[in-house]
């Protein structure tokens, strides 16, 4: 990165002021047709906007920073999600970055992030790239004319793919890539990485931040909707779970598809738009998301073939193919992105071990458990050197994002769960009759039909008790074989079924034992509160 002269372009605001590079909110169609021109993309058969993000086709978590300073220092859950940066090294990134845009020609947006105005965040994107600021207007919500206004509650995101450090080591980060959040300036840098979630998941670690801190405002990392009577759902799930899929229901309004707030009476999605991953899919598993990809819409990392027709089955560049559309791309839309507070929860785990239920009720202690240790699988093949089903364990269902303390947004929900009676239920959309490799995937027919029979209330359930993760386990479900409810049933080794129950709840346990040991001054859960969380775990 050479000598930088901090001084220099050292204030945002002024460098943004004074500047007279920056094109300020251009519309989509000007967006796609500067990148065009800089020959930076590709119009799809559809008219959809398809680019490549370059190196990264992902968030790189090991580059990911906070500023420490007095406004962090202790409340932030420090550790190897979230790296402490100084100051010092900061405001020399910054420079750096402000030095490498001052003379080129960049693209300016100003947007909101909270549906709800009680909690709106203003947001000003400077990005490098007309395709990130086209992501910003896919992402963020838009608004009006003369809507935009200055207000104490802004934050800053500087976004330049082309700036990398040659330095890493001298500025205290990793490698030349690097995305940085501070939160007393209200900036967020990112360098060296195209991957637009950079973008998205910055400011959604700063609401993970600022909304429980100050508002008593739960922030989820779930998708949402809403029924014709307004009762509200929530699907919390890490990546392949189907959170996107099964909260895309053509008699519910969609709130949204990725990241919520949970109000003392309201559900309020953050977004303006949805970003969901494209690998193998089709007009037939995915017709609200396949219908979005249109003229607007930004493809990232995909194959195209003649005549410029997507390939969504190759992932040669990558697996996380992604595109980003605004949220009005989708037709059953809730207007504004809001809903009541949830009647029922579904927490979604892909168990490639073959052995949870496909669906089971949780008590407060058992969510608050389950919400805090995240579990979904990785299975053979996915990553290089797995070769059998692998526990994957994050906190809040997006640890990579949560800046404080998991047992922080654990006692959030436990509170809103018991004054507002939700009802929160673990859905395997994973595997049944053996695990990966020997069992089958359980259909997403049958998950829909459980989803459509607790939220339409079409049974008066009755529960048997899991024998090792004492959950409860209804013993019918409308159109859903009674065989399936109870996993044991599915396997014809009962034994090796009782074998892989236990070894599933030793990795519990043992995650667990990690969040016990770092509870502190950061946590928000007392002693007696976690021993009882620990009861609502498997048995060994």
């Amino acid at each position: 990165m050479g000598k930088i002269d901090i001084s220099e372009f050292h204030d945002i605001t002024k460098f943004i002021s004074e500047n007279k590079n920056i094109l300020w909110n251009l519309s989509p169609k000007e967006l796609i047709d500067h990148t065009l021109k800089l020959k930076m993309g590709n119009l799809t058969d559809n008219g959809a906007l398809a680019i490549d993000t370059g190196k990264f086709t992902g968030r790189s978590p090991k580059d990911r920073f906070i500023v420490k300073d007095n406004t962090t220092l202790k409340s932030v859950d420090w550790g190897i999600i979230n790296q402490p940066i100084d100051e010092k090294n900061y405001q020399s990134l910054k420079s750096g970055l402000l030095n490498y845009l001052k003379n080129k020609i960049i693209y300016g947006r100003n947007a909101h992030a909270c549906a709800d105005p009680k909690f709106q965040l203003n947001i000003r994107l400077i990005s490098e790239y007309p395709w990130s600021n086209l992501f910003g207007y896919n992402m963020f919500l838009r608004p009006e004319e003369g809507e935009f206004k200055k207000t104490s509650n802004e934050w800053t995101i500087l976004c330049a793919p082309g700036f990398k450090s040659k330095e890493p080591k001298k500025y205290g980060i990793n490698e030349e890539n690097f995305s940085i959040i501070n939160f007393t300036e209200r900036v967020i840098l990112i360098g060296g990485t195209g991957y637009t979630g950079e973008i998205k998941k910055g400011i959604f670690s700063v609401l993970n931040f600022i909304l429980p801190k100050k508002n008593q405002v739960l922030s989820m990392h779930c998708s949402a909707n809403s029924g014709v009577n307004g009762d509200t759902a929530l699907f919390f799930g890490l990546s392949g779970t189907g959170k996107t899929t099964l909260s895309a229901d053509p008699s519910r309004k969609l709130i949204g598809d990725d990241e919520h707030g949970w109000s003392k009476n309201t559900i309020f999605n953050f977004e303006g738009g949805c970003y969901a991953k494209c690998i193998n899919l089709s007009k037939e598993s995915e017709p609200d998301i396949f219908a979005a990809i249109k003229q607007g819409a930004l493809l990232e990392n995909i194959i195209l073939k003649k005549n410029n027709e997507v390939d969504f089955e190759d992932s040669s560049k990558t697996e996380n193919t992604r595109v980003s559309y605004p949220i009005y791309h989708i037709k059953n839309i809730a207007q504004p992105s809001l809903g009541k507070s949830p009647k029922n929860i579904f927490f979604l785990t892909a168990d490639a071990f073959g052995v949870l239920p496909p669906i089971s009720k949780l008590t407060t202690n058992q969510a608050m458990y389950h919400f805090i240790s995240g579990y979904t699988s990785k299975i053979a093949g996915t990553e290089e050197g797995i070769i059998e089903p692998q526990a994957t364990f994050s906190a809040c269902f997006g640890a990579p994002f949560m800046p404080l303390h998991p047992t922080v947004y654990a006692k959030m929900l436990g509170k809103k769960m018991d004054e507002e009676n939700v009802k929160v239920w673990l859905i395997n959309t994973g595997w049944s009759g053996g695990e990966y490799g020997e069992g089958e995937r359980i259909s997403l027919k049958y998950t829909r039909a459980i989803i459509n029979d607790v939220i339409n209330n079409l049974t008066d359930f009755n529960f048997t008790e899991h024998p090792i993760f004492k959950l409860n386990m209804p013993n019918k479900c409308k159109n859903v074989p009674t065989e399936i409810l109870n996993p044991i049933n599915t396997w014809k080794d009962k034994n090796k079924y009782m074998l892989q129950s236990k070894k599933l709840a030793a990795l519990f346990h043992s995650n667990f034992t990690k969040v016990k040991s770092s509870v502190n001054q950061k946590s928000d859960i007392n002693l007696t509160q976690l021993k009882n969380i620990t009861l609502g775990g498997p048995k060994i």
